[in-house]
Formats: structure tokens, sequence, C-alpha cells
């Protein structure tokens, strides 16, 4: 009686995953060729530095699949998905196409964004390491949460970290003159104003359905992490 019951669950779990891998895969193709017609483009105006972003933007986005077959590592492809349009907001939109000084509002959208999705990847971690039977350790919801947020903002601090090395080091502009400052630091800090308060929604929102017993998209994306890569995590 259970079995038959197993089967149809399993079977109805499969069908938003394989939808989720044709998505994936679209979005990627779809991205890829804008990419590469920008390469051209770049190349025929000498623009040598956009050149080497937009192909470090195509390797970046074709790593997680890469390092993927290469470890034999199933990463979920909602989280690959989501990984690789923001490279392309923030990289490719933001810098080569300038939409940081088209639209004041792009890199702060974008570190929300960052914060939101830090702190789901933080919840993974944590969450994944809770169900993992080699590791004897269970954490309670809030400590997830609270590490989530920590977590979400300490990768936006190096990341404000690496701005100001690309300034200095290759005189780029990454942190943008912002009220009047021209420092560039009332953008770091706005930066991680946004950060923290995207880092905290999402660290809340992980808190109250883990408090509730209810089952979250953090869920579903480590269980089937955790069901897809048992060299890692054992039977």
């Amino acid at each position: 009686m259970v079995e038959p019951g197993i089967g149809a669950l399993e079977q109805e779990e499969s069908l938003p995953q394989g939808r989720a891998r044709r998505v994936h895969l679209a979005v990627l193709i779809v991205l890829q060729l804008v990419l590469a017609g920008e390469f051209v483009f770049l190349v025929l105006d000498r623009q040598w530095l956009h050149v080497f972003l937009v192909a470090a933007i195509t390797a970046m986005m074709l790593l997680p699949v890469l390092l993927g077959r290469r470890l034999s590592v199933t990463i979920p492809s909602e989280i690959q998905i989501l990984a690789i349009l923001f490279i392309f907001a923030t990289l490719f939109l933001g810098e080569v196409r300038d939409y940081y000084e088209r639209f004041w509002w792009w890199d702060l959208a974008l570190h929300a964004t960052a914060g939101l999705l830090l702190g789901l990847l933080g919840f993974m971690i944590v969450y994944m390491l809770n169900e993992d039977r080699q590791v004897d350790m269970h954490m309670r919801p809030s400590f997830l949460a609270l590490f989530a947020f920590c977590f979400s903002l300490a990768i936006g601090a190096v990341w404000e970290v690496f701005e100001f090395a690309m300034d200095q080091i290759f005189g780029m502009t990454m942190q943008k003159p912002m009220l009047g400052d021209a420092s560039g630091l009332t953008d770091t800090m706005w930066d991680l104003i946004v950060d923290a308060v995207g880092a905290a929604i999402i660290s809340l929102a992980g808190w109250r359905y883990l408090s509730r017993a209810r089952t979250s998209y953090v869920d579903s994306w480590a269980r089937r992490f955790i069901e897809r890569n048992p060299q890692i995590f054992g039977d």
C-alpha cells in the first residue's frame, strides 16, 4: 500500500524538476547567444576591457554546469537559473551595458536580491548539515536564521572589498558616486544596508517556515540536492 503512493509522489515531483531543467537550458542558451553577439560587437569595436568581462561572464555562467559534470555533483536547476540570471544582471547589464549609470536603483535592487539569494544559500548549507546522517548535530530554526543572515551579510562585505580593490588596482568605478559623495562610501554603505534587509527577509521567512514545520523552497531544493548526491551525504 505504501510503495505505490511513494512512486506516485516521486513521479509528481519529477515533473516540475524536468520543467526546471528545460527552463534552465533555455535560459542558458538564450543568454549565451546574447553574450556571443555582444562579444563579436565588442571585438569589432576594440573595447578590450568589456571583451574580457563578457568572456569572464560567459565562463562564470557555464561553470556550474561544467563543475557539476566534472565533480559529479547535481545542483538543482532552479538555483542554477537564479545564479546565471544574477550574474547576467550584475556584470553584463550592470557593467557592460552601463545599467548602473542608466538606472540609479539598479545597484540597490541587485544588492537586495543578493541578500535574498545568499541568505537562501546560507539556509541550504546548514539545512544540509542538519539532514546529513554523518554529521551528529541538530540546529534550531533560530540558529539557522542567524547563520543565514550573517552568511549573506559577510559575502556582501567581501564583495564590497572586491569592488574597492578593482577600483584601486584597475581604475574601475564599481563604487559609484551617490548622493553627492564622490568617494563611493555612501554607495558602499547603502549596498550593505540593502544586503542586510534582503538577508533579514529571507532569514525571517526561513525561520517562520521551519518553526511551523512547513515545507519551503529551501526544504525542497536541499532535500533534492541531498538525494541526488549520495556520494557526499552517504546512504
